[in-house]
């Protein structure tokens, strides 16, 4: 795998754009890492690293139609980091909420669908409000489906569905997506990832779209998330689309 920071030929990436124009929509996952040690390391607030990172949000999401991409889901709050310190939790699941309130004007514009998945029991009524809200009024836009994850494990939704289909006499794929999606308040089952971008310089997927990422290309950067821009967006799906997906199988010129 070649490293998220790695030079692409002019060639490769003509080649690259040339395939992503004949190309099927994409689903590109992101895990949005490296916020709060982007502030640290200029001695500022963790929290104002986060609140720069949901600016980057905006410019991505902004982006992602001209990419390509259809559906694009951004790891926004996982199940674990309920352990940080609450403070911080309160700060985050606040910020989440007025991105929300202010976003929808602008995505219902934008054609973007905003979807939320993942639990609902622990959070706040206004942070629900909020949900709710944005769903709804963006619920007809077929630009971009946005989906934010918050309270989110895949470990958890996965083990959640198995329980909901355990008494289903059909057991098909298409069975348990759509219980993945119920439990996770999705309006629609996800389609399968095809590209997980992490920023910030770590490797694992952390608990984050398991069962969709079954094939996902994987992409890590050492930029964090508030210094990823829109190249750093295009030089992701390059790489994608230069790479050989195989699903298990062998190229028809190697058969």
């Amino acid at each position: 795998m070649l490293p998220g920071n790695a030079r692409r030929s002019p060639r490769v990436a003509a080649a690259a754009r040339l395939r992503e124009a004949a190309g099927a929509p994409l689903h590109v996952a992101i895990i949005m890492d490296g916020s709060g040690r982007w502030a640290a390391a200029r001695g500022r607030p963790r929290l104002d690293g986060h609140r720069a990172g949901a600016d980057v949000v905006r410019r991505v999401v902004a982006a992602a139609p001209k990419f390509g991409i259809a559906t694009l889901t951004l790891f926004a709050f996982s199940s674990d980091n309920w352990k940080r310190p609450r403070v911080e939790v309160e700060s985050l699941m606040a910020l989440v909420r007025d991105f929300l309130f202010d976003f929808k004007r602008s995505a219902v514009a934008a054609g973007v669908r905003i979807d939320v998945v993942g639990r609902r029991d622990r959070l706040s009524a206004d942070l629900l409000a909020a949900i709710e809200t944005a769903e709804f009024e963006t619920r007809n836009a077929h630009s971009l489906h946005l989906r934010l994850a918050v309270d989110y494990s895949a470990r958890d939704a996965i083990l959640r569905a198995a329980r909901r289909c355990a008494h289903e006499t059909s057991h098909e794929r298409e069975d348990f997506m759509r219980a993945l999606a119920e439990v996770c308040h999705a309006s629609t089952p996800s389609p399968d990832v095809d590209l997980l971008i992490r920023t910030g310089g770590e490797k694992r997927l952390s608990d984050f779209l398991l069962w969709e990422c079954a094939y996902a290309e994987l992409y890590f950067t050492t930029r964090m998330w508030p210094e990823f821009d829109v190249r750093d967006l295009r030089s992701a799906v390059d790489e994608y689309h230069a790479r050989e997906r195989r699903f298990g199988c062998l190229p028809d010129a190697r058969v």
